[in-house]
């Protein structure tokens, strides 16, 4: 019975936290000043990856009987393996790209526009780093709820939907990446959905290993942040970094604390429970 549970919690929670994610955007969008709104929904991305890394993530894994060292190591190594990840990623692009079209074009493409969609290198790097780092947050989410399970079932519960709240945040900055990155919103919504579907893993190997997996636990937590450093540094952040109007600079700040503050006050209320 409890095994069952885990299973449908760790569904819910993964996958539940990107359509939620998911229908917040399409609501944004469609609304009124739609224009603005992929710049808007970069910003906020970029300030929930970045609040999720250092206001949830690390403070968690620092909180463990793990090494500082040994953490700090595994953030640095997580953050080279990213840009090697980008790197092998791009060359990879331009040799596809090297036999129909001159000089890669996507290059001035991405460097040419202003309008938020351009960059489709970065992004399409960015996919992948975002995909990774968060199938290894699912993963870890996925224990941490297999965990309070085996705890108390109303625990499980708790936590189950906790993890659900505190996902949709930057499972928004995930699906900007990987919708610019494919072009298509559905497939990003497949990818991401998938992603989230490694929570059910998760809660299934906390069930039989918990013990064992609860000493690396703090290390994933690590990695998964690395990526979601590095694409908010390498991929989000660089693209809003183009000469606006004071009144555009302003809101493009306020979503980008936005999404800082969404995290914080979403994983404070997790953590409380």
């Amino acid at each position: 019975m409890n095994l069952i549970a885990i299973i449908l919690a760790t569904l819910a929670a993964g996958i539940g936290s990107v359509w939620v994610a998911a229908l917040l955007m399409r609501v944004g969008v469609s609304g009124r000043n739609g224009g603005m709104m992929p710049q808007r929904l970069l910003s906020l991305a970029a300030g929930a990856l970045l609040a999720t890394a250092f206001m949830h993530l690390l403070p968690e894994a620092f909180n463990s009987e793990a090494s500082a060292h040994d953490l700090f190591l595994t953030l640095l190594v997580g953050v080279v393996f990213f840009f090697l990840l980008d790197k092998a990623e791009l060359w990879h692009h331009g040799h596809e790209h090297g036999h129909g079209h001159d000089n890669h074009p996507s290059h001035g493409h991405a460097h040419g526009q202003g309008d938020g969609h351009g960059h489709d290198h970065g992004k399409a790097t960015g996919g992948w780093a975002v995909l990774t780092g968060d199938s290894v947050h699912c993963f870890g989410d996925g224990v941490l709820i297999a965990s309070a399970f085996l705890a108390d079932m109303r625990l499980g519960l708790i936590a189950a939907a906790s993890v659900l709240a505190h996902e949709v945040p930057h499972h928004i900055g995930d699906l900007v990446v990987l919708g610019h990155s494919s072009g298509n919103r559905r497939v990003a919504l497949v990818k991401v959905s998938l992603a989230g579907a490694v929570t059910a893993l998760g809660g299934i190997a906390g069930y039989f290993l918990v013990g064992q997996l609860q000493d690396w636990l703090p290390y994933f937590l690590v990695l998964a942040s690395s990526s979601f450093v590095y694409v908010a540094l390498a991929d989000l952040i660089p693209q809003l970094q183009k000469r606006l109007t004071a009144r555009e600079t302003f809101a493009q700040i306020a979503w980008l604390v936005a999404g800082m503050v969404l995290v914080t006050l979403v994983s404070g209320m997790a953590h409380s429970h």
